[in-house]
């Protein structure tokens, strides 16, 4: 559920300082120039090199340019990007954006950029699931990673380190490529994937915006997570804000049980992957395998605020939706499972 400051200025827009964009998210502190090491990343799906961002250079005038991943939630189009080019936590927040197709803009809020349909509504306000909207919380947002995160053992998640080694296993055919991490809650993986150097950018992505805000908390302590190709996204997992085709992994860490659908989150994480893209997620089972079958809940879950699903349940799902070479494995009630796009 999210993640990513040193002494050295950023050059300042004093001639084109757009007044609706802040120079900088509050409490953030300017970067270094990026490591040149970061810059040699090898590609395995994508042909494009990696780029390490340089936030002096990488500032042009606010002219209209094509925005090379980010797209509208309504209509799918590239969004038209105003503000300092350059892939990085205070460029994109001084940035706005805009849809050539259905003019909805699209402008940060505080740390993170608000790409939801709802985004810019003034008296519409919607809600989701209560297992959704719990993450939505600042106290459980603020608690994720200080007690909730470590009772996952008790399911048999073996903790974060080696779910992130596990995952990065699956994912060595995506190395170099784009990775979003979905329903990234306080960037406890995103933070992880970043700092690894192994991906081009690293998009932490969640609905809660408490999550998000407590995400940029965690990462302005870290300067390799912060001076890395990150961006904090505000969106919906069964409404994705980018082109089809655009994305080479996708990571969701214990968040399929919290989705709304999880058939329409999958099928739109399908979408977004590139041809051979690679998925990864971890979630709760509904029962271990080890479970009796006298004992084993009739129900979709025990609790009707999450939707455990089963493991075969688990793969069929992936399989319908047009994933292929499905592999899982399995300790108690936890399970990681892996598919790639066609």
């Amino acid at each position: 559920m999210a993640s990513a400051s040193s002494s050295s200025a950023l050059c300042p827009l004093q001639q084109h300082q757009n007044p609706l964009f802040p120079k900088y998210p509050p409490g953030f502190r300017p970067l270094h120039r990026a490591s040149s090491t970061n810059q040699k990343l090898g590609l395995s799906i994508r042909a494009s090199s990696a780029i390490a961002l340089d936030p002096v250079s990488s500032i042009t005038s606010q002219e209209d340019l094509k925005d090379d991943l980010f797209a509208c939630p309504i209509c799918y189009e590239p969004l038209i990007r105003k503000g300092p080019s350059g892939f990085n936590l205070p460029a994109i927040y001084r940035s706005g954006f805009k849809c050539s197709k259905c003019n909805k803009t699209y402008t940060s809020k505080n740390t993170y950029l608000d790409l939801t349909v709802t985004s810019g509504t003034k008296v519409y306000s919607e809600s989701k699931p209560s297992r959704t909207e719990l993450f939505r919380s600042p106290l459980v947002s603020f608690l994720y990673e200080r007690g909730w995160r470590q009772n996952f053992n008790r399911a048999g998640f073996p903790g974060p380190d080696e779910e992130f080694t596990m995952a990065q296993d699956f994912f060595k055919p995506a190395e170099g490529g784009i990775l979003v991490d979905v329903s990234c809650g306080s960037g406890l993986f995103t933070r992880k994937f970043a700092k690894s150097g192994t991906y081009s950018k690293v998009i932490a992505l969640d609905f809660s915006e408490n999550m998000l805000r407590q995400s940029y908390d965690f990462i302005k302590e870290d300067d390799t997570v912060l001076n890395s190709n990150l961006a904090l996204v505000r969106a919906d997992v069964s409404r994705l804000p980018f082109a089809s085709g655009s994305i080479d992994a996708v990571h969701a860490g214990a968040a399929l049980h919290c989705w709304p659908s999880p058939s329409n989150a999958i099928a739109e994480i399908n979408r977004i992957l590139r041809s051979g893209g690679v998925f990864v997620g971890t979630t709760f089972l509904r029962f271990s395998p080890s479970t009796p079958s006298f004992l084993r809940p009739s129900g979709r879950s025990l609790s009707q605020n999450y939707n455990n699903l089963t493991a075969e349940e688990i793969e069929d799902l992936c399989t319908s939706c047009g994933l292929i070479n499905y592999s899982c494995n399995i300790q108690q009630s936890f399970i990681i499972f892996t598919a790639q796009k066609a």
